[in-house]
């Protein structure tokens, strides 16, 4: 998808250290640096020396703000953020994750964020986290043991019936990821998911990425880099 615009946005919430930014390779001739308190957009209308000026305070602007304000979430920037895509940063929770840029953010109960498809609404991404005195996913157990209990037991319903696809262990940074795949079997329907779950700041996290039965096939790639991306940042 072509970038029209590039923009550093707050997103609503009640904490002022969460990011959306977008994919953008190259700048485009016009771009915007958003925020709570002001915009400031070179279009393509500006004159050749003034659009050079005014792209220049949009970079040192840019970079004020992120250094100011987002140090621990730093590593993701100098990272390049999938085409398509859109990183989400809470650097005052203190996690990360990439989402289809067409996505939509929306209230999920329970739930510190959540973004969900514009036109499949069961396909969604949403994270939670509880506080925990544990300093790492291997102090829950044995993968297995953790994986299989989370799927059957809070994960599933009632009146589903679970089954695991898949399972992965990872490293990034220090930090532990365990990223599962798992059908949910309901009397109408079924959905299948990842959770890609860490622990980290004394708060265990947990990302679910959602989508139809149906469509998993067709749109498990994409929604693998979602689950992929999930970080825990230093607070």
């Amino acid at each position: 998808m072509a970038v029209s615009s590039l923009s550093l946005s707050w997103v609503s919430t009640t904490s002022s250290n969460k990011l959306n930014l977008p994919y953008s390779n190259d700048l485009p001739r016009d771009f915007a640096l958003s925020s709570r308190n002001n915009t400031i957009t070179c279009s393509r209308e500006t004159a050749s020396s003034d659009e050079s000026h005014c792209k220049r305070r949009l970079l040192l602007l840019k970079v004020g703000a992120l250094t100011a304000s987002l140090l621990p979430a730093s590593s993701l920037f100098a990272q390049e953020i999938p085409a398509n895509y859109r990183a989400f940063v809470d650097s005052e929770d203190g996690y990360s994750y990439v989402y289809p840029s067409e996505w939509r953010e929306f209230d999920f109960r329970a739930h510190d964020s959540a973004f969900k498809d514009k036109f499949m609404q069961l396909h969604n991404v949403r994270v939670r986290f509880i506080p925990t005195d544990k300093k790492d996913i291997h102090d829950m157990g044995p993968m297995e043991e953790v994986v299989y209990y989370l799927v059957k037991h809070v994960y599933a319903a009632p009146n589903q019936v679970a089954d695991i696809i898949n399972m992965q262990e990872k490293t990034v940074d220090g930090k532990n990821y365990y990223t599962i795949e798992f059908q949910l079997t309901s009397p109408n329907f079924s959905t299948v998911s990842f959770a890609t779950i860490a622990i980290g700041n004394g708060r265990y996290y947990t990302m679910i990425v959602v989508a139809n039965e149906r469509r998993w096939r067709r749109y498990r790639d994409r929604l693998k880099v979602i689950a992929d991306s999930f970080k825990v940042l230093d607070i």
